[in-house]
Protein backbone atom coordinates (compact mmCIF):
# COMPACT_ATOMS: atom_id res chain seq x y z
CA UNK A 1 0.00 0.00 0.00
CA UNK A 2 2.80 2.38 0.91
CA UNK A 3 4.63 1.62 -2.35
CA UNK A 4 1.45 2.32 -4.32
CA UNK A 5 1.03 5.68 -2.56
CA UNK A 6 4.66 6.55 -3.33
CA UNK A 7 4.09 5.87 -7.01
CA UNK A 8 0.98 8.03 -6.97
CA UNK A 9 2.90 10.84 -5.25
CA UNK A 10 5.63 10.71 -7.91
CA UNK A 11 2.96 10.84 -10.63
CA UNK A 12 1.53 13.97 -9.02
CA UNK A 13 5.00 15.53 -8.91
CA UNK A 14 5.87 14.52 -12.48
CA UNK A 15 4.31 17.55 -14.28
CA UNK A 16 6.08 20.00 -11.98
CA UNK A 17 9.39 18.12 -12.32
CA UNK A 18 9.09 18.09 -16.11
CA UNK A 19 8.32 21.82 -16.11
CA UNK A 20 11.28 22.62 -13.86
CA UNK A 21 13.56 20.37 -15.88
CA UNK A 22 12.54 21.89 -19.23
CA UNK A 23 12.53 25.55 -18.20
CA UNK A 24 15.10 25.74 -15.38
CA UNK A 25 17.52 22.81 -15.26
CA UNK A 26 18.06 22.40 -19.01
CA UNK A 27 18.65 26.14 -19.68
CA UNK A 28 21.10 26.27 -16.77
CA UNK A 29 23.04 23.28 -18.13
CA UNK A 30 22.94 24.80 -21.62
CA UNK A 31 24.29 28.13 -20.36
CA UNK A 32 27.04 26.28 -18.47
CA UNK A 33 28.10 24.54 -21.71
CA UNK A 34 27.92 27.76 -23.75
CA UNK A 35 30.19 29.53 -21.26
CA UNK A 36 33.10 27.19 -22.07
CA UNK A 37 32.68 27.22 -25.88
CA UNK A 38 35.21 29.66 -27.33
CA UNK A 39 34.35 31.64 -30.45
CA UNK A 40 30.80 30.32 -30.60
CA UNK A 41 28.99 31.34 -33.80
CA UNK A 42 25.26 31.67 -33.27
CA UNK A 43 24.42 31.38 -36.97
CA UNK A 44 26.43 28.23 -37.73
CA UNK A 45 26.13 26.79 -34.20
CA UNK A 46 29.87 26.12 -34.21
CA UNK A 47 32.89 26.99 -32.05
CA UNK A 48 36.64 26.52 -32.33
CA UNK A 49 37.58 25.34 -28.83
CA UNK A 50 36.69 24.99 -25.16
CA UNK A 51 38.21 26.60 -22.12
CA UNK A 52 38.06 29.56 -19.74
CA UNK A 53 38.64 32.28 -22.35
CA UNK A 54 35.06 33.59 -22.11
CA UNK A 55 35.37 34.08 -18.35
CA UNK A 56 38.72 35.82 -18.77
CA UNK A 57 37.30 38.14 -21.43
CA UNK A 58 34.27 39.06 -19.32
CA UNK A 59 36.32 39.69 -16.18
CA UNK A 60 38.69 41.96 -18.15
CA UNK A 61 35.89 43.83 -19.92
CA UNK A 62 35.64 47.38 -18.43
CA UNK A 63 31.91 47.46 -19.21
CA UNK A 64 31.37 44.33 -17.12
CA UNK A 65 33.44 45.68 -14.23
CA UNK A 66 31.42 48.90 -14.35
CA UNK A 67 28.23 46.83 -14.30
CA UNK A 68 29.52 44.86 -11.28
CA UNK A 69 30.39 48.10 -9.48
CA UNK A 70 26.94 49.60 -10.18
CA UNK A 71 25.16 46.43 -9.09
CA UNK A 72 27.09 46.10 -5.83
CA UNK A 73 26.55 49.75 -4.93
CA UNK A 74 22.84 49.32 -5.65
CA UNK A 75 22.67 46.17 -3.50
CA UNK A 76 24.70 47.50 -0.57
CA UNK A 77 22.72 50.75 -0.33
CA UNK A 78 19.16 49.76 -1.19
CA UNK A 79 18.71 46.42 0.61
CA UNK A 80 19.52 47.59 4.18
CA UNK A 81 17.96 51.02 3.61
CA UNK A 82 14.67 49.75 2.19
CA UNK A 83 14.38 47.05 4.87
CA UNK A 84 15.05 49.55 7.67
CA UNK A 85 12.58 52.13 6.35
CA UNK A 86 9.97 49.44 5.75
CA UNK A 87 10.38 48.24 9.36
CA UNK A 88 9.90 51.77 10.72
CA UNK A 89 6.79 52.33 8.57
CA UNK A 90 5.41 48.92 9.56
CA UNK A 91 5.87 49.73 13.25
CA UNK A 92 4.03 53.00 12.69
CA UNK A 93 1.19 51.30 10.81
CA UNK A 94 0.94 48.62 13.50
CA UNK A 95 0.38 51.31 16.15
CA UNK A 96 -2.44 52.99 14.19
CA UNK A 97 -5.92 51.98 15.24
CA UNK A 98 -8.17 53.93 12.88
CA UNK A 99 -7.89 53.75 9.08
CA UNK A 100 -5.07 51.20 9.40
CA UNK A 101 -6.22 49.24 6.33
CA UNK A 102 -6.45 52.45 4.27
CA UNK A 103 -2.86 53.43 5.09
CA UNK A 104 -1.65 49.91 4.30
CA UNK A 105 -3.36 50.10 0.90
CA UNK A 106 -1.80 53.49 0.16
CA UNK A 107 1.70 52.21 0.97
CA UNK A 108 1.12 49.08 -1.14
CA UNK A 109 -0.01 50.95 -4.29
CA UNK A 110 3.51 51.40 -5.78
CA UNK A 111 3.96 47.61 -5.76
CA UNK A 112 1.04 47.03 -8.16
CA UNK A 113 2.15 49.85 -10.48
CA UNK A 114 4.20 48.94 -13.55
CA UNK A 115 7.90 49.46 -12.80
CA UNK A 116 8.58 50.97 -16.23
CA UNK A 117 5.81 53.50 -15.70
CA UNK A 118 7.23 54.43 -12.29
CA UNK A 119 10.69 54.70 -13.87
CA UNK A 120 9.41 57.11 -16.51
CA UNK A 121 7.82 59.23 -13.78
CA UNK A 122 11.13 59.35 -11.92
CA UNK A 123 12.92 60.33 -15.12
CA UNK A 124 10.47 63.21 -15.63
CA UNK A 125 10.91 64.34 -12.02
CA UNK A 126 14.72 64.36 -12.19
CA UNK A 127 15.56 65.02 -15.88
CA UNK A 128 16.68 68.46 -17.05
CA UNK A 129 15.20 69.51 -20.40
CA UNK A 130 15.34 72.57 -22.62
CA UNK A 131 12.09 73.76 -21.03
CA UNK A 132 12.48 72.76 -17.39
CA UNK A 133 15.08 71.61 -14.88
CA UNK A 134 12.62 69.09 -13.48
CA UNK A 135 10.49 69.21 -10.34
CA UNK A 136 13.26 68.00 -8.03
CA UNK A 137 15.65 70.69 -9.26
CA UNK A 138 12.94 73.31 -8.82
CA UNK A 139 12.68 72.26 -5.17
CA UNK A 140 16.47 72.28 -4.76
CA UNK A 141 16.81 75.80 -6.23
CA UNK A 142 13.85 77.02 -4.16
CA UNK A 143 15.84 76.16 -1.02
CA UNK A 144 18.95 77.91 -2.32
CA UNK A 145 20.77 74.95 -3.90
CA UNK A 146 22.18 74.50 -7.39
CA UNK A 147 20.39 72.47 -10.05
CA UNK A 148 21.87 69.02 -10.76
CA UNK A 149 21.51 66.96 -13.92
CA UNK A 150 20.45 63.69 -12.29
CA UNK A 151 19.94 61.75 -15.54
CA UNK A 152 22.84 62.85 -17.77
CA UNK A 153 25.09 64.42 -15.17
CA UNK A 154 27.66 63.15 -12.64
CA UNK A 155 27.83 59.50 -11.63
CA UNK A 156 26.84 60.09 -8.01
CA UNK A 157 23.68 61.91 -9.09
CA UNK A 158 22.62 59.08 -11.41
CA UNK A 159 23.33 56.48 -8.74
CA UNK A 160 21.28 58.51 -6.24
CA UNK A 161 18.27 58.42 -8.58
CA UNK A 162 18.73 54.69 -9.16
CA UNK A 163 18.94 53.91 -5.44
CA UNK A 164 16.02 56.21 -4.62
CA UNK A 165 13.90 54.55 -7.30
CA UNK A 166 14.82 51.02 -6.19
CA UNK A 167 13.97 51.73 -2.55
CA UNK A 168 10.65 53.25 -3.64
CA UNK A 169 9.72 50.21 -5.75
CA UNK A 170 10.67 47.42 -3.32
CA UNK A 171 9.48 49.01 -0.07
CA UNK A 172 5.71 48.28 -0.46
CA UNK A 173 6.26 44.51 -0.55
CA UNK A 174 8.52 44.69 2.49
CA UNK A 175 5.95 46.78 4.36
CA UNK A 176 3.26 44.20 3.58
CA UNK A 177 5.40 41.32 4.86
CA UNK A 178 6.55 43.13 8.00
CA UNK A 179 3.11 44.41 8.97
CA UNK A 180 1.83 40.83 8.68
CA UNK A 181 4.74 39.60 10.80
CA UNK A 182 4.10 42.24 13.47
CA UNK A 183 0.40 41.37 13.56
CA UNK A 184 1.26 37.70 14.20
CA UNK A 185 3.32 38.40 17.34
CA UNK A 186 1.56 37.07 20.43
CA UNK A 187 0.19 40.05 22.37
CA UNK A 188 0.68 38.24 25.69
CA UNK A 189 4.40 39.00 25.47
CA UNK A 190 3.69 42.73 25.19
CA UNK A 191 1.15 42.65 28.02
CA UNK A 192 3.61 40.90 30.33
CA UNK A 193 6.35 43.39 29.42
CA UNK A 194 4.08 46.37 30.12
CA UNK A 195 3.11 44.93 33.48
CA UNK A 196 6.82 44.74 34.37
CA UNK A 197 7.30 48.34 33.23
CA UNK A 198 9.66 47.45 30.38
CA UNK A 199 10.70 50.48 28.26
CA UNK A 200 9.45 50.54 24.62
CA UNK A 201 12.97 50.27 23.17
CA UNK A 202 13.69 47.13 25.24
CA UNK A 203 10.32 45.66 24.17
CA UNK A 204 11.31 46.19 20.57
CA UNK A 205 14.82 44.70 20.89
CA UNK A 206 13.89 41.78 23.16
CA UNK A 207 10.41 40.84 21.90
CA UNK A 208 9.48 42.38 18.56
CA UNK A 209 12.81 42.03 16.76
CA UNK A 210 13.47 38.37 17.69
CA UNK A 211 9.90 37.38 16.81
CA UNK A 212 10.01 38.91 13.33
CA UNK A 213 13.70 38.10 12.66
CA UNK A 214 12.87 35.23 10.23
CA UNK A 215 10.83 37.62 8.08
CA UNK A 216 13.59 40.22 8.15
CA UNK A 217 16.15 37.64 6.99
CA UNK A 218 13.72 36.52 4.27
CA UNK A 219 13.38 40.10 3.03
CA UNK A 220 17.14 40.64 3.12
CA UNK A 221 17.82 37.47 1.11
CA UNK A 222 15.13 38.15 -1.48
CA UNK A 223 16.20 41.81 -1.56
CA UNK A 224 19.77 40.84 -2.42
CA UNK A 225 18.58 38.51 -5.17
CA UNK A 226 16.18 41.09 -6.60
CA UNK A 227 18.74 43.92 -6.55
CA UNK A 228 21.32 41.77 -8.33
CA UNK A 229 18.75 41.15 -11.09
CA UNK A 230 18.04 44.86 -11.65
CA UNK A 231 17.73 45.85 -15.31
CA UNK A 232 14.31 47.04 -16.47
CA UNK A 233 14.27 49.72 -13.77
CA UNK A 234 17.55 51.17 -15.00
CA UNK A 235 16.35 51.13 -18.62
CA UNK A 236 13.20 53.03 -17.65
CA UNK A 237 15.28 55.87 -16.20
CA UNK A 238 18.46 55.99 -18.30
CA UNK A 239 17.39 54.46 -21.62
CA UNK A 240 18.67 51.41 -23.45
CA UNK A 241 22.30 52.53 -23.95
CA UNK A 242 23.34 51.89 -20.37
CA UNK A 243 27.03 51.51 -21.18
CA UNK A 244 27.14 55.06 -22.54
CA UNK A 245 25.34 56.30 -19.44
CA UNK A 246 27.74 54.33 -17.21
CA UNK A 247 24.76 52.80 -15.41
CA UNK A 248 24.68 49.24 -16.73
CA UNK A 249 24.04 46.28 -14.42
CA UNK A 250 25.20 42.68 -14.65
CA UNK A 251 21.86 41.56 -16.10
CA UNK A 252 22.01 44.48 -18.54
CA UNK A 253 25.48 43.39 -19.61
CA UNK A 254 24.20 39.86 -20.27
CA UNK A 255 21.34 41.26 -22.34
CA UNK A 256 23.68 43.53 -24.31
CA UNK A 257 25.95 40.60 -25.11
CA UNK A 258 22.98 38.71 -26.50
CA UNK A 259 20.78 41.33 -28.16
CA UNK A 260 22.35 44.79 -27.81
CA UNK A 261 24.41 46.78 -30.29
CA UNK A 262 27.42 44.63 -29.42
CA UNK A 263 25.27 41.48 -29.19
CA UNK A 264 25.53 38.09 -30.80
CA UNK A 265 27.95 36.63 -28.24
CA UNK A 266 26.06 33.97 -26.27
CA UNK A 267 29.30 32.52 -24.87
CA UNK A 268 30.28 35.81 -23.23
CA UNK A 269 26.70 36.32 -22.04
CA UNK A 270 26.65 32.81 -20.56
CA UNK A 271 29.93 33.38 -18.73
CA UNK A 272 28.63 36.66 -17.28
CA UNK A 273 25.36 34.99 -16.28
CA UNK A 274 27.18 32.21 -14.44
CA UNK A 275 29.40 34.74 -12.66
CA UNK A 276 26.22 36.49 -11.51
CA UNK A 277 24.78 33.12 -10.45
CA UNK A 278 27.89 32.38 -8.39
CA UNK A 279 27.76 35.82 -6.71
CA UNK A 280 24.06 35.52 -5.82
CA UNK A 281 24.48 31.92 -4.61
CA UNK A 282 27.42 32.88 -2.38
CA UNK A 283 25.64 35.85 -0.82
CA UNK A 284 22.46 33.81 -0.32
CA UNK A 285 24.42 31.04 1.45
CA UNK A 286 26.14 33.61 3.69
CA UNK A 287 22.77 35.13 4.61
CA UNK A 288 21.29 31.70 5.33
CA UNK A 289 24.26 30.84 7.57
CA UNK A 290 23.88 34.14 9.40
CA UNK A 291 20.17 33.46 9.81
CA UNK A 292 20.74 29.95 11.19
CA UNK A 293 23.46 31.19 13.56
CA UNK A 294 21.19 33.94 14.87
CA UNK A 295 18.52 31.35 15.64
CA UNK A 296 20.96 29.50 17.88
CA UNK A 297 21.46 32.44 20.21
Amino acid sequence: MLEKNNRKAWLYLLPAMLFLGAFMVYPLVDVFIYSFEEGYNFASQSYFGTGLYNYGYVLRDPYFMQAVKNTFILVIITVPLSTGIALLISLGLNSIKRLKELYQTVFFLPYVTNTLAVGLVFMILFKKTAYSDGLINLLITAFGGSAVDFIDGPYWAKMFVMCFYTVWVVMPFKILILTSALASVNQDYYNAARVDGTPPLRIFTKITLPMIAPMIFYLVITGFIGAFKAYSDVVAIFGTDLNAAGMNTIVGYVYDMLYGNSGGYPSFASAAALILFAIVLTITCVNLLASSNSDNF
